[in-house]
């Protein structure tokens, strides 16, 4: 029997390592450990992977320190949109959403309409009101805010264009001298959460969740619900969840990308994702990371950036997590 493994993201970006207190700190690592340990338990208890990526996305999109579900960021017109990806690597079963604002679990939806829609993709209201028919949880959109994202927003809400985390933060340092109070400056990372799983049956599954990024054109869909962009499984190869500026995730297929140099050119997990997270990406502007995981269980979690809120967890063992790049 297969030992399970679980690995999430929580986005990437610039640290502000001097700002932060060690309390700040043990908030995230405490988030990130307690997420993995639920998935954990989902896959040693005989879960699927699809089981244990959908929890600990749900529980990601749940908790307000990070961009997605509570929590996620304002767009232009001071709204939420988000977005989600599930995929199962046993069959190639997936289901996105995209620009919803009244699910409170988007990744939820993209399951509901992975197992109960011939499609793969909904967007906008009428994903919104498929979801709630399958008895998805709707919410007023007063439910996504937080203090902290609104006064992200409403410090670039003036800019031209829209800006991803890292475009804002030196906006907001120079214009504001706003202080950081998190690991990875909110005004200057990538805000998507994702999970990878491999279960006792030898299957793999990935799912991926986001806000978008501050003061993003509305309608703007990024690469998080985007089968072969920010989400990808298949048992052949491998489950992949992608955090990072979201268009050249898309113009690169980065995720699939890295399932196609496995598949084809024969690579190895590490090299795959190095190759795609070093090399491709950069060619295009891209920054951030993957979480990513092979049929084997060998784990790869780089990312281009100075952090990503990342953590994993093997079998019965304790949870691993890791927020800097020296880290592990």
């Amino acid at each position: 029997m297969t030992i399970p493994v679980i690995a999430i993201h929580g986005g990437a970006g610039t640290i502000t390592r001097a700002s932060l207190t060690a309390e700040d700190e043990a908030r995230y690592h405490q988030a990130l450990a307690d997420i993995v340990a639920a998935g954990q338990a989902v896959l040693n208890a005989g879960g699927s992977a699809l089981e244990a990526v959908t929890e600990a996305v749900r529980l990601l999109e749940d908790c307000p320190l990070f961009n997605a579900g509570h929590g996620a960021v304002y767009t232009s017109e001071g709204k939420h949109e988000l977005d989600a990806c599930v995929m199962n690597g046993a069959d190639l079963a997936s289901g996105a959403v995209a620009c919803v604002t009244k699910l409170r679990n988007p990744v939820l939806a993209a399951r509901t309409v992975m197992e109960h829609s011939e499609h793969v993709l909904l967007v906008g209201p009428a994903a919104e009101s498929f979801a709630a028919r399958h008895g998805a949880v709707t919410v007023e959109p007063a439910y996504f805010h937080t203090d902290a994202r609104h006064e992200q927003w409403l410090r670039v809400r003036g800019q031209s264009r829209a800006m991803l985390d890292h475009d804002a933060s030196s906006f907001a340092f120079a214009e504001k001298a706003v202080a950081p109070t998190e690991p990875i400056d909110p005004d200057h990372k990538f805000g998507t959460v994702g999970a990878v799983a491999l279960d006792q049956f030898g299957n793999l599954a990935a799912a991926t969740s986001t806000g978008g990024i501050t003061n993003k054109q509305p309608g703007r869909v990024g690469d998080s619900p985007i089968i072969g962009a920010g989400c990808y499984a298949n048992n052949a190869t491998v489950a992949v969840s992608a955090t990072g500026t979201g268009e050249a995730f898309m113009r690169t297929a980065a995720c699939y990308d890295i399932a196609a140099r496995m598949a084809y050119a024969g690579q190895s997990l590490e090299a795959a994702s190095h190759a795609v997270v070093f090399e491709t990406l950069p060619k295009v502007g891209g920054r951030g990371g993957v979480i990513a995981i092979d049929g084997q269980g060998n784990l790869a979690l780089p990312f281009n950036t100075e952090g990503m809120y990342r953590a994993y967890g093997r079998g019965e063992l304790a949870a691993v997590t890791a927020i800097y790049a020296a880290q592990a």
